[in-house]
């Protein structure tokens, strides 16, 4: 049945997804698949989606949009169109000390500090944590590929351009590598919903008290080189597992 959002029917959709939050990221991953499998399923509201195979594995990209709401949008209707595995494969901003700009973060859990997430939660205490089969296949895949990665805790926020003068040191004090914007929503509707998610971060930027996000984020074609590294590694993570 052809969703709100998802204007798409049962079967247009892989049990395994890749979320990127950018529409053009979503066709460049679509790009990647096996020749002359990838079909346009999706291209609503610009939630761009596509369906193909990625070494005879079927799989499947949509737009999630930015931030919890949108995602947590999409995310809902893929689980009613069947999808069982779910990769965000998105950008983060770097807190922890030793993160540079272009390094490799996959999110083990996620601190809910966004709308969307509490919501769900009617405010209630919950620990949103990516499924640990994917989260392990995706640092295996990123060690095959000699790809180092950071593994732990990132906070899913709301406010992009924080002004608050201790924000990312408060949050570097609870042990948080990072924050970002979608998995918090990801890793609890996936738990609800008893399927597999996880989430690949790639370091857009650092934020410490001597530098901001404008000073620090990655040239676009930095940025790019190290995204299309971190996709290879969810296609090659999902099909694995």
């Amino acid at each position: 049945m052809s969703q709100i959002h998802l204007r798409a029917e049962d079967g247009d959709y892989a049990p395994l997804v890749l979320l990127p939050g950018d529409p053009n990221r979503a066709r460049r991953i679509s790009e990647r698949f096996d020749d002359g499998s990838a079909r346009q399923v999706n291209d609503h509201r610009g939630l761009l989606g596509f369906t193909g195979s990625y070494h005879g594995t079927p799989v499947s990209v949509q737009t999630s949009g930015m931030g919890t709401p949108s995602l947590s949008i999409v995310v809902e209707e893929l689980l009613r169109l069947g999808a069982t595995r779910l990769i965000r494969v998105g950008t983060c901003g770097g807190i922890a000390k030793g993160l540079a700009t272009g390094d490799l973060v996959v999110a083990t859990a996620a601190c809910p500090v966004d709308g969307a997430t509490s919501t769900y939660l009617h405010g209630e205490a919950y620990a949103p944590a990516a499924d640990f089969d994917l989260t392990r296949a995706l640092v295996d895949a990123a060690a095959a590929s000699g790809i180092v990665t950071r593994t732990g805790l990132v906070a899913s926020v709301d406010v992009f351009y924080n002004t608050d003068d201790d924000y990312a040191q408060r949050w570097r004090d609870r042990g948080v590598l990072a924050f970002e914007m979608e998995a918090s929503a990801l890793f609890f509707l996936a738990a609800r919903a008893g399927v597999q998610a996880a989430c690949a971060l790639t370091v857009s930027d650092v934020l410490s008290e001597e530098v901001t996000t404008e000073e620090t984020y990655l040239p676009l074609e930095e940025l790019d080189r190290a995204i299309d590294r971190m996709i290879d590694v969810a296609l090659q993570a999902g099909t694995s597992v």
